[in-house]
């Protein structure tokens, strides 16, 4: 039996919201720091959280906007936010199921836009970045934040593979350069990025996931048998545990050209 991409990761995702909500990686880190400076620099009167996943983007975004939108492809993970945004007395969140590459909201929608690792997961790549452009504001701020492909083709071959051995709804890590031809394409100035690195603990990382054993076995394989420079690269540590990178890219959205 085939299902398409977003079933994937509706199955996937959805009875795993509230783990994700409880994620440590996900609810704290410099780069969700660095975004809610850049919301209260902005001061939204309507900012959207895109891919929300657990809702750690719209509760900071919640401190400094009017309104925020947390836009999910799963209907249990916009179920936990508003249950959590209503636990953290955050009365300014309201939650839409939707995915990327299709949203059901007016062009210029949003003032400001924060999605955070969440387009490795995207049916489309490009579709879910021309969405994010039309919905915001021209001249609007957005912050995307996600894990990166290295860019060489040795260390990139081992992340895309033990993501999609841990994950089915997996499609890909972009590296930088394919990040800011991708933004470009779809209207956005990049005005500067920040790379970070961030270590996985292993254990946490496959459970959060609900990991078959057998996908388990073959990551340790993996890791066990990865190069000298490999295993260096990404810190490849006696459990499995590893370290990657990530990038922050703030981007404003381009104003229309005239015709």
């Amino acid at each position: 039996m085939t299902r398409s991409h977003d079933a994937v990761t509706e199955d996937q995702f959805g009875p795993q919201a509230a783990a994700y909500v409880a994620s440590p990686v996900h609810a704290g880190g410099e780069d969700l720091d660095a975004l809610e400076s850049a919301a209260e620099r902005e001061q939204p009167v309507q900012a959207a959280d895109l891919g929300s996943g657990g809702g750690h983007v719209a509760y900071r975004l919640a401190r400094h906007a009017g309104s925020v939108t947390a836009i999910d492809l799963s209907a249990a993970m916009m179920d936990a936010v508003r249950d959590t945004a209503r636990q953290r007395g955050l009365s300014n969140i309201e939650t839409c199921v939707a995915a990327a590459e299709n949203l059901p909201f007016g062009d210029a929608a949003f003032d400001l836009l924060g999605c955070r690792f969440s387009a490795h997961h995207w049916r489309d790549f490009d579709a879910g970045l021309r969405e994010a452009r039309r919905v915001l504001k021209p001249g609007a701020t957005a912050i995307f934040i996600d894990v990166v492909s290295p860019g060489h083709p040795v260390f990139d071959t081992h992340l895309q593979a033990v993501e999609l051995l841990r994950d089915p709804s997996h499609v890909r890590n972009y590296a930088e350069a394919e990040w800011t031809a991708a933004l470009a394409r779809a209207g956005f100035r990049v005005r500067n990025t920040q790379k970070r690195r961030l270590r996985m603990d292993y254990q946490s990382w496959v459970d959060r996931m609900r990991t078959p054993e057998q996908h388990r076995i073959a990551i340790r394989s993996l890791q066990q048998g990865a190069s000298t420079d490999t295993a260096t690269y990404f810190s490849i540590e006696p459990d499995g545990s590893f370290s990657l990178d990530t990038l922050q890219l703030e981007a404003t959205a381009c104003r229309a050209r005239s015709i």
